[in-house]
């Protein structure tokens, strides 16, 4: 399996980076863009069952957009990772590290990594809060439908968007370090 994820990244490596890239931005770009631009705009619908079934409808929206974009992000970060020999750079077959500096970009690899598994697991979580809303909202439940996307709105985009721009920071650090 590690030769073929190394020989498709030796002859895809600008596809692959680029995939990784345009997956990241569509991704974060798509949070902030629901964070500073929609929900603003959400702000001003008066109808408070109105504005949360926009709200719910909007972030379904992007999740549907979003969802292929973090499964090929996964994908090319997996390319990538084995791809570039971090691991081969910074250890030897026994375990033993190799190269100090390897070594460190190894494990900034791994902090990125982290950091993506967070905001997958926070946009489960979100998408999860927003089904909530949605049969609360068809319930008739409007305060448990806010309570579900008033978190998402508050805390958990903001979160991501703050993770995402730190990942990619990171990436383009790893891109300058080898």
């Amino acid at each position: 399996m590690k030769e073929f994820l190394v020989e498709t990244f030796a002859h895809h490596r600008t596809l692959i980076v680029f995939l990784h890239v345009i997956s990241a931005v569509i991704w974060v770009g798509g949070m902030i863009a629901i964070r500073f631009a929609t929900h603003q705009s959400l702000a001003l619908i008066s109808d408070p069952k109105l504005r949360l079934e926009r709200a719910a409808h909007t972030l379904k929206r992007l999740f549907t957009i979003v969802m292929p974009f973090v499964i090929l992000l996964i994908i090319t970060a997996v390319l990538m990772a084995v791809g570039l020999g971090f691991r081969a750079a910074a250890m030897d077959p026994m375990g033993n590290v190799i190269d100090e500096y390897a070594m460190s970009i190894y494990n900034t690899v791994h902090i990125k990594e982290a950091i993506w598994l967070i905001m997958a697991l926070n946009l489960g979580a979100m998408m999860w809060r927003r089904a909530k809303a949605e049969k609360a909202l068809k319930e008739g439940n409007l305060e448990k439908a806010k309570e579900m996307l008033g978190l998402i709105a508050k805390y958990m985009v903001p979160v991501n968007i703050a993770l995402g721009v730190i990942a990619i920071f990171i990436g383009v650090v790893l891109r300058n370090a080898y």
